[in-house]
């Protein structure tokens, strides 16, 4: 298919992929030290195996990873821009949030600051969504956000820190209470190993780390990579082509029940083509109401898909040119049945079930990653992991707490962090591995009397509150400048 699109747009297509792949190659060693500090400074791993360790488990946690982190992420773009994801305005949204997040991983990097990639992402893809309201005319500022899933994200990313520093704690004082080793509670002598046991438990949670890590993080570039491929090569990548014919079947059959209970609600004629596409699209915005047409947009575009789904043993089946039309309506109607339930408005506890079948069923067809972009991220986000690790560390190590890192507190703080980051990964929400870990050593600092380094928890703090509206700012500003370049390369 590459032999199919002009030069413009394999260069956009080779810029974009790479920019994707630098933003996990960042995350890596941004992010990842975290996971490695409490090894190398309670003297479990030395540094050189403990980085190259921890990138073999992220790269690990990538490839098993389900995709729900990425779909979430992407859900917070603008409706237009991810069903437009191939125009100027499209190229300009990847290039400017990939950009602002990768500015900001660096500069924070740079300072030995252990801020999120999650959140510096989320506050890119704000700015490009605030910033694209405001270039349309007629558009209320803060149209460009999906502010109910924006609260959601903010909401797992707000609680996580929180959650790591009471359950480190807790866990210390537990093992306190019950485990009366002073030596597992007291600085490690210098160069010395801690003893065997304990040894076992720091590398078996700092693998944990890792692989959560990896797993929840790796995702946020899949979704980005995934999006980059169906905007420019939409006939390869719109649809999950490797979808087999019984799953197909089963979309068309759930689609004429769903079609039912669609047609039921109308209160008019069902509409179709782009009438329907324009009523949906408005619905999903964030201002976006229920109208008496809202049905009746829903009914007509299931008709279509279920007419172009209908008899087919495979995807391929489809027309090239009509697979990113089709994804378009795809995404329509599972985002419109999503925002009605949770708006309570998909009527009877059957029909509520019949469309939410439907919806899973569709979603089915659009929502998967390729192996080899999973595979791309996961090396990315390994090598990463091996490179530039030490300023993270360092401050994660030494400039927490009064006192050095011990034996139980390392320990603590690394089982929180891999269980909250697997857990958020199970229900499909990003979490920051830099926030759960770093609060979880102070949560051990504070339970352990060691005291805190208020300076550096400022700092923390600081970067932690900056990061949104600088990477808001950074990603509206780049967003509204990178669509007045590629216009003028001649993309529209």
């Amino acid at each position: 298919m590459l032999s199919d699109i002009s030069l413009t747009s394999s260069v956009f297509l080779f810029l974009a992929l790479a920019l994707a792949l630098a933003f996990e190659f960042v995350n890596g060693f941004h992010d990842t030290a975290n996971a490695v500090a409490t090894v190398i400074y309670t003297n479990a791993l030395k540094s050189t195996y403990a980085v190259v360790w921890s990138g073999i488990w992220n790269f690990l946690g990538v490839l098993s990873s389900s995709g729900a982190v990425a779909f979430g992420i992407v859900a917070l773009l603008p409706v237009e821009l991810i069903l437009n994801v191939g125009s100027a305005a499209g190229f300009a949204m990847v290039f400017s949030l990939l950009l602002s997040a990768i500015i900001w991983n660096l500069g924070t990097w740079y300072f030995g600051l252990p801020a999120s990639s999650s959140h510096t992402l989320i506050g890119s893809i704000m700015g490009v969504g605030l910033a694209n309201a405001m270039l349309k005319s007629g558009s209320r500022f803060g149209e460009g956000v999906n502010w109910a899933k924006a609260g959601e994200v903010a909401a797992s990313l707000l609680i996580s820190p929180v959650i790591g520093f009471v359950a480190a704690a807790a866990l210390l004082l537990t093992l306190k209470a019950f485990v009366k080793r002073p030596e597992l509670y007291s600085e490690p002598k210098k160069g010395q190993p801690p003893p065997f046991g304990m040894r076992c438990i720091l590398i078996l949670t700092c693998t944990g780390v890792s692989f959560a890590h990896g797993s929840n993080d790796g995702q946020k570039g899949m979704g980005l990579i995934l999006l980059i491929l169906i905007g420019i090569i939409p006939g390869s990548f719109a649809l999950n082509l490797a979808l087999d014919p019984a799953s197909i079947q089963n979309v068309t059959t759930v689609t004429r029940a769903a079609e039912t209970v669609l047609t039921k609600r109308m209160t008019g004629p069902a509409l179709r083509g782009e009438e329907a596409v324009a009523e949906l699209s408005a619905f999903l915005k964030t201002r976006g109401n229920l109208t008496p047409r809202t049905f009746a947009a829903a009914a007509g575009l299931s008709a279509e898909i279920r007419e172009m789904l209908d008899g087919k043993q495979s995807l391929t089946e489809i027309e090239v040119t009509k697979r990113g039309h089709l994804r378009s309506d795809l995404y329509l109607v599972t985002g419109a049945i999503s925002k009605l339930n949770q708006q309570g408005l998909l009527g009877s506890e059957e029909d509520r079930g019949a469309l939410l079948r439907y919806s899973e069923s569709l979603n089915a067809t659009i929502r998967y990653i390729p192996t080899w972009v999973k595979l791309a991220v996961a090396i990315a986000l390994g090598l990463g992991t091996m490179i530039g690790w030490k300023r993270i560390v360092v401050t994660v190590g030494e400039k927490i707490g009064k006192t050095h890192l011990s034996y139980a507190q390392g320990a603590a703080a690394e089982l929180v962090a891999a269980v909250t980051i697997a857990g958020a990964d199970l229900g499909g929400w990003p979490v920051s591995t830099t926030h759960v870990l770093s609060s979880g050593v102070a949560g051990t600092m504070a339970a352990n009397r060691s005291g805190l380094q208020m300076k550096t928890l400022r700092n923390l703090l600081v970067a932690w509150v900056l990061t949104l509206p600088v990477c808001v700012f950074l990603g509206a500003m780049l967003f509204a400048l990178g669509i007045n370049v590629i216009v003028g390369l001649g993309l529209r």
